[in-house]
């Protein structure tokens, strides 16, 4: 193959080619007057048996028929290595007897050149014949269609003679790391290492740049990728670790605590109704007063009255144990409540509210005459123009926080809150309908009275029945006339039983049910759950009197006036009136 061109048939060299007559190549044809290098005898190559040979890719699967008959190649100067012709696949010596097979082309025969690659079909017009090369004369074994394995970008190589030959190129020794062309990853490749390394001697070779900074560079790498790998293992076991510690300290040890009763600095801490131990220890814990929530509750539940610790505003340490803050908690000295007890007057709850708040005395009262339609009433409370207080009976009975730096409104209004939902729960309205009774706040009136008058359970659904027998205005013992000295009381803002006839008949305010028939305006006190409940359910056995006989706790009733002259001469006699 030489640079100018191929033809259909066989490509021998051309005298003009320059690599014609090349004495060092020894596969090049000898020229006229030249000594073969076979020793001038002419090589046989005796007749083989036909076998199917693959060519490897080189052409389009044709093969040049050989051995139909034995053939006999004459005297040439060209010396044919047979380990070096047909490229390293026709060694007589591996393959022996070799059978090729015949192809249709049965009166062409394959015309090699002198390295013994095919020629290929493109068409151009031949050589002159040399006469000197035994293959000139030859037809082409290939057709029209053969590819072209030389003008292609994946052509193989041109043959070149040996003296032009060169080396195998070694192939790169790499040790056990393979670099980063071979799949490495250029941080562990110290490709910049290496690049200064070969910077250093421009005139060395590879081979010197190896043999100087190969294991080095090696060193280098390795000891890099250890570095790595035990920064990797040795923070992943240095955090399965500390999180095991944690793990086992949140499930097994003992919880964080403060140790002692705190320090002179003192906080308030609400706790709102309902909460239990964990909610408890966690308003503890934002407040400073403990530790942690688990140390609370521990030590809440070590100790006997522990689950006693009720809603309310309490006075505490910071930095308290445990034990300590449970203890001082169920102190009723560290206690900033406000406890509205059940039939207690709003008045006496104003007075108590301006003692926690630390309040100038009246501050409450006003407040709640100024704010009270703020503060959460029903909408059917405060329906009498009469009412001398708008919020009496909705302070609902309960224990409420009240510390310093509150607001009074604040702590009413929760107590209002309280009442308007236990009396929805109640469902005062359609109660006071099967009572026949005008409105729910009727019913809280009724519940206050008998709040007032009544001393246990029992008295409490009689004292009821009592109210509503009364009321009748038809009935013929009262005539609608109540006659509660509780009301009396209430106007004038005591808690007396020595009231006389005069006094108590010569007062006409709307209040006094003895000079007023029917119920008062409004409620005369704050009733509480076992009154109210009494209110809806009265018993029915025609109890119309009732007379507190020891003049303190005990209570008869009686169902005629007659009857109700005698319980008066037993109270009497009890009392040395």
């Amino acid at each position: 193959m030489t640079e100018y061109g191929r033809g259909e048939g066989s490509e021998p060299w051309n005298p003009e080619d320059p690599l014609y007559g090349d004495g060092g190549w020894e596969g090049q044809q000898a020229h006229a007057g030249q000594q073969s290098p076979y020793g001038g005898q002419p090589q046989h190559y005796p007749q083989q048996p036909q076998q199917q040979y693959d060519n490897g890719g080189w052409g389009d699967a044709q093969q040049a028929a050989y051995g139909q008959a034995q053939q006999q190649y004459p005297q040439h100067n060209g010396q044919y290595d047979q380990h070096q012709q047909y490229n390293h696949q026709y060694d007589q010596q591996q393959y022996g007897q070799q059978q090729y097979d015949q192809q249709a082309y049965q009166d062409q025969q394959q015309s090699y050149d002198t390295n013994g690659w095919p020629t290929g079909t493109q068409a151009q017009v031949p050589y002159p014949a040399d006469p000197s090369d035994p293959y000139g004369q030859q037809a082409a074994a290939y057709g029209a269609e053969q590819q072209d394995y030389y003008g292609s970008p994946d052509a193989y190589p041109p043959p070149e003679p040996p003296s032009r030959r060169r080396a195998e190129p070694e192939p790169q020794q790499t040790d056990w790391d393979p670099g980063p062309d071979q799949g490495e990853h250029a941080f562990f490749a110290g490709g910049e290492d290496d690049q200064d390394d070969d910077s250093d001697d421009p005139q060395g070779g590879r081979g010197d740049r190896r043999g100087r900074g190969g294991k080095g560079s090696k060193k280098r790498k390795s000891g890099c990728a250890c570095l790595v790998v035990l920064l990797v293992f040795g923070g992943g076991t240095a955090g399965v670790g500390y999180f095991g510690y944690q793990f086992y300290k949140n499930r097994f040890g003992a919880a964080p605590d403060y140790a002692g009763d705190g320090t002179s600095q003192m906080v308030t801490v609400q706790i709102p109704k309902g909460a239990g131990g964990y909610a408890i220890g966690r308003l503890l814990k934002d407040a400073g007063v403990v530790k942690s929530v688990d140390a609370f509750v521990s030590a809440q539940e070590q100790n006997d009255k522990g689950n006693s610790i009720q809603a309310g505003a309490y006075l505490l340490k910071k930095e308290m144990s445990a034990d300590s803050a449970v203890a001082m908690m169920l102190d009723p000295k560290s206690q900033n409540n406000v406890l509205v007890a059940p039939g207690v007057r709003n008045a006496a709850v104003y007075k108590r509210i301006d003692e926690k708040l630390d309040l100038a005395s009246g501050t409450t009262k006003k407040t709640a005459e100024q704010k009270y339609k703020s503060l959460g009433l029903p909408s059917w409370a405060n329906d009498n123009k009469e009412i001398k207080d708008p919020l009496e009976g909705f302070l609902y009975p309960g224990t409420y926080p009240a510390a310093k730096g509150m607001k009074p409104e604040s702590v009413l209004k929760e107590m209002v809150t309280q009442a308007a939902d236990k009396y929805a729960a109640y469902d005062l309205e359609a109660k006071a309908k099967a009572l026949k009774l005008d409105n729910p706040l009727q019913v809280v009136t009724v519940a206050s009275l008998v709040q007032a008058e009544g001393k246990t359970e029992d008295d409490y659904r009689k004292m009821a029945e009592v109210v509503y027998n009364r009321l009748n205005l038809a009935n013929p013992e009262t005539y609608g006339f109540l006659q509660f000295d509780s009301t009396f009381n209430y106007v004038k803002n005591e808690s007396n039983i020595e009231i006389s006839e005069k006094e108590i008949n010569s007062n006409k305010d709307p209040y006094n049910t003895y000079t007023n028939k029917g119920l008062p305006p409004g409620p005369i006190d704050n009733p509480g759950d076992t009154a109210m409940k009494a209110t809806l359910d009265p018993t029915d056995d025609g109890w119309y009197y009732f007379v507190a006989t020891d003049g303190v706790n005990k209570t008869e009733f009686a169902k005629t006036h007659a009857a109700f002259l005698r319980l008066k001469e037993k109270f009497n006699a009890s009392t040395g009136s």
